[in-house]
């Protein structure tokens, strides 16, 4: 009986804490305008007519962005009409980010962000994200907010240990005309401030060892379609095995998926390596199914499909469980 009423009187008090959190009238009035306005220029970011058009209102997005991010308390407002913006939080709501993709007319993607930290008293923590990936030699490196790995963020996993919060994020690069990217890393915090990659995809139970990774990067053919994201029931981050269709494993842009899977385990705080998920191979001699077509209008910047939700889509599942697959 007493813990029931304990309960009660903390979920009462969580509750009134979170509506204390939420902008006042004057405030809400305030954001809905200004979201208005950015809701018309995030689609002609994604699909205004030509690279100035497109340039332009996303110079004019960013700073109405922060400007309604500066309204108090504007935390806790969803900003749920930017269909074309990907907003995420943690499980935790520590924070929540804000990622976004401009599209050239050479084909190729800049892509843009933001972290908004959760703060007691309703004030603007903010932290910009700068795209450097078309200047990173080496993408396998740990970065601050001022040379990000852009992409557009689809999902994001929120792990302790020791103490430590752990926060991995699933990405999208539409990359080039050629190919595009799937990216898998962790983001941490460190004396407040964001940190973007490090030592937590390892290889340790592999036959053959090969380093420790600081970000899981998938690259493949552009017209198809492949996997990386968490899967809940297993609790393992599961990916596409990739395979070059033309037998040129140095072209990336020539890999698709061959229907086996691999994987992540989170053990002691890092994503260890499993070479094989599933034992439901390809049958001897039937070789690599040929990738489902990425039909260019149903694709969306916020939410990345697979094999199977296209699958899904038509009615047919002629794959795995959907279940097992994630995106």
């Amino acid at each position: 009986m007493v813990k029931r009423i304990l309960l009660s009187l903390f979920l009462l008090v969580n509750s009134l804490y979170t509506f204390a959190q939420l902008p006042d009238a004057a405030g809400l009035k305030q954001l809905r305008k200004m979201q208005d306005s950015l809701q018309y220029l995030s689609q002609e970011i994604f699909s205004g007519k030509g690279n100035d058009g497109r340039l332009q209102a996303t110079d004019d997005f960013i700073p109405l962005l922060v400007r309604a991010l500066k309204v108090k308390h504007s935390f806790r407002f969803p900003f749920d009409s930017l269909k074309t913006v990907s907003i995420l939080y943690p499980q935790d709501s520590a924070f929540r980010i804000f990622t976004w993709a401009l599209e050239k007319e050479n084909g190729f993607y800049r892509h843009y962000g933001a972290i908004q930290m959760k703060t007691p008293d309703g004030q603007l923590k903010l932290f910009p994200l700068f795209d450097a990936s078309d200047f990173m030699t080496n993408t396998d490196t740990v970065t601050d907010n001022k040379s990000w790995y852009g992409c557009l963020y689809y999902n994001i996993i929120h792990k302790r240990y020791f103490n430590q919060d752990y926060y991995t994020l699933f990405g999208w690069d539409a990359n080039n005309p050629r190919s595009q990217k799937k990216i898998a890393e962790m983001l941490t915090f460190k004396n407040g401030a964001p940190v973007f990659g490090g030592p937590f995809f390892s290889f340790v139970e592999d036959s053959v060892r090969k380093p420790t990774q600081n970000r899981f990067i998938i690259e493949y053919k552009k017209e198809s379609t492949a996997t990386l994201n968490y899967n809940k029931e297993l609790n393992m981050i599961v990916y596409d095995h990739l395979i070059s269709e033309t037998n040129e494993p140095m072209k990336k842009f020539t890999y698709v998926s061959d229907m086996d899977y691999e994987g992540y385990k989170w053990q002691a705080g890092k994503w260890v390596h499993v070479n094989k998920i599933f034992n439901d191979a390809i049958p001897l001699g039937k070789g690599a199914p040929v990738p489902q077509p990425l039909i260019q209008k149903k694709k969306s910047m916020t939410n990345p499909k697979s094999v199977d939700d296209y699958q899904a889509e038509e009615g047919s599942n002629p794959g795995k469980k959907p279940a097992k697959k994630q995106r």
